[in-house]
């Protein structure tokens, strides 16, 4: 079960869902980088559930144990462990659907794989298991940010409601993460009105990285784009992604897809701030594609472990909408990304002669 990411900067989650605890390891960070614990809480605060009415109730407090490769607000060079306890874990919240298959989820394709019966909240499937990548993301934005790189995800749409224009500063104030002050109680009474009909709904995330240099990213199989895409699309509920003007550019000419350049750089960013496998110096934009929670309150159609026919509902504790909180993850799948490219870029100055 591949539970590592990462090149030069590597990551290792573990831990279930209703287990004792998450936690990762982060293996490559140099040593004597500034690194101050209150950021990687930060990080996890932002991330963690029971914080408004538009995500899940479980009241975890996600406090991060620092267990090495950290002391006095720097790192050692040696690898980072952190662990994070699960402290409200409700498996009885599963007993009466522990043979059945939840539509959406993973526990049918683990079955076929692993022999598995579902696990209680998911297991390693569960999006719990992003605490991890959230905290490993916190250190690399410590290594990101001596360059002035900067990494922010908000919600762009949930459902049908799109944003029309783009307040950074104010999606970090709203419980959805709407960039749009003007579409923000529209979106949070959508949301409302899904939950309260014990159902979900879809959205989309825009990530933003802005400061990223000129030149990284190792072309061919390893480019930026395709790094960035397989860190997201390893996110659960994200199904789709797309750079700069995306699936848009499919109906352009090449004359309205190119971004010129001039005496003072591109005049248009529709690449997304990537060519070639490399970044352009431009901000890098994409935007992720993310489905409706598959738990749900209403009837669905499914099997059980014999194959039977029968129906579900799923009850407990569940984000009607999940924008919100894959966003510090999206920011973190990014900024562990770009953490990787930074220190690919130095080992190839390093090797020239």
């Amino acid at each position: 079960m591949g539970s590592t990411f990462g090149r030069y900067l590597t990551v290792t989650t573990f831990g279930e869902s209703h287990g004792a605890a998450m936690g990762v390891i982060v293996d490559g960070v140099p040593a004597g980088i500034d690194l101050d614990p209150t950021v990687i809480q930060r990080d996890l605060d932002r991330r963690r559930p029971g914080t408004s009415a538009y995500v899940s109730p479980r009241g975890e407090t996600d406090q991060a144990e620092i267990l090495s490769g950290i002391a006095s607000g720097r790192t050692l060079g040696s690898p980072i462990a952190i662990l994070v306890r699960n402290r409200d874990v409700r498996s009885g919240d599963y007993d009466r659907i522990r043979e059945l298959f939840r539509p959406g989820h993973a526990d049918y394709t683990y079955f076929k794989k692993y022999g598995l019966p579902p696990q209680p909240g998911g297991g390693r499937a569960s999006g719990r298991e992003t605490v991890g990548r959230v905290a490993a993301g916190a250190i690399a934005r410590a290594l990101l940010l001596p360059l002035g790189v900067s990494i922010q995800a908000y919600t762009l749409a949930v459902g049908p409601l799109r944003a029309a224009r783009v307040d950074r500063a104010f999606a970090e104030k709203d419980p959805l993460r709407c960039v749009d002050p003007d579409l923000a109680g529209e979106m949070a009474a959508l949301v409302g009105r899904v939950r309260d009909d014990g159902d979900s709904i879809g959205g989309m995330v825009e990530v933003a990285a802005d400061g990223v240099p000129a030149g990284w990213g190792d072309p061919v199989f390893h480019k930026l784009d395709a790094a960035l895409g397989m860190a997201v699309l390893s996110i659960g509920a994200v199904k789709g992604v797309e750079f700069g003007d995306g699936f848009a550019l499919a109906a352009m000419r090449g004359s309205e897809a190119n971004d010129p350049l001039s005496e003072h750089g591109f005049v248009s960013n529709r690449a997304g701030g990537i060519l070639g496998g490399i970044s352009n110096g431009q901000p890098i934009v994409m935007r992720l594609a993310v489905k409706p929670t598959s738990s749900i309150g209403r009837p669905q159609q499914t099997i059980d472990l014999q194959g039977r026919p029968r129906t579900i509902e799923t009850h407990g504790r569940h984000d009607p909408c999940l924008c919100p909180r894959i966003g510090p993850v999206a920011e973190a799948m990014t900024a562990l990304v770009l953490a990787d490219a930074l220190l690919e870029q130095k080992a190839h100055q390093g090797a020239k002669p």
